[in-house]
């Protein structure tokens, strides 16, 4: 069984780059330039982020590109207060920031975004060293260090609570998708976490340097 979410790409309110006929339009308002938040490199997010804002620059005769960022959370934070135009997130996260529930920003309603468009599903799933034998969640030792990606990454929004659920005792780890895969092969980490679309290019580079286990969810 995979379990998903669907993120979004959302921009701030007020003046979008994409309107209806905008090439035509009168640019008198317009930005000389935008940046797309992403999060970290060797995530799903930087690739897609940082293609489509090219993309949308090129088609459009504008400067743009992706930023680097911490990933969903921050990036609703940054659209909310104009530091960024455009930025990548999954639907529990905007929840939670237009409800004012961000951890980024207790109590604060971050709510000048708007939804542009669905993106792609996001799979949630986990990456082991085939050599260290585990083939399952259950199968996740006590004490178990987990990568969870960037801190208020999707991953790190919902993975810690779901394992938490299922029983799971482990030590929490957070940091770059790339960097933790380092992490896992040197033995630093025991499983990392991901919830990205596919492929995951920090997946795709443990496949080719190492022998890994990637689990899914069971009925069960």
């Amino acid at each position: 069984m995979r379990l998903t979410s669907r993120p979004l790409l959302t921009l701030a309110l007020g003046g979008s780059l994409l309107a209806a006929g905008a090439v035509q339009a009168d640019r008198s308002d317009w930005p000389e330039s935008f940046t797309m938040g992403t999060a970290s490199q060797g995530g799903t997010y930087f690739v897609y982020g940082s293609g489509w804002a090219n993309m949308i620059a090129d088609e459009l005769g504008l400067s743009g590109g992706g930023e680097v960022t911490g990933g969903p959370v921050q990036n609703l934070a940054l659209v909310h207060t104009g530091d960024i135009a455009f930025g990548m997130t999954t639907m529990g996260p905007a929840a939670d920031a237009v409800a004012g529930q961000s951890p980024l920003a207790p109590g604060m309603v971050l709510d000048n975004v708007c939804a542009m468009f669905p993106m792609y599903e996001t799979p949630f799933s986990i990456t082991a060293l085939a050599s260290s034998g585990i083939t399952s969640i259950s199968e996740i030792p006590d004490g178990a260090r987990i990568g969870f990606g960037p801190a208020g990454s999707t991953s790190d929004t919902y993975f810690p609570a779901i394992l938490e659920t299922l029983g799971v005792d482990f030590q929490r780890r957070n940091g770059g998708w790339t960097d933790l895969g380092g992490q896992l092969q040197d033995g630093l980490l025991d499983v990392i976490a991901f919830a990205a679309g596919i492929p995951i290019p920090a997946v795709s580079q443990l496949e080719v340097q190492s022998d890994v286990n990637i689990i899914e969810f069971n009925e069960e």
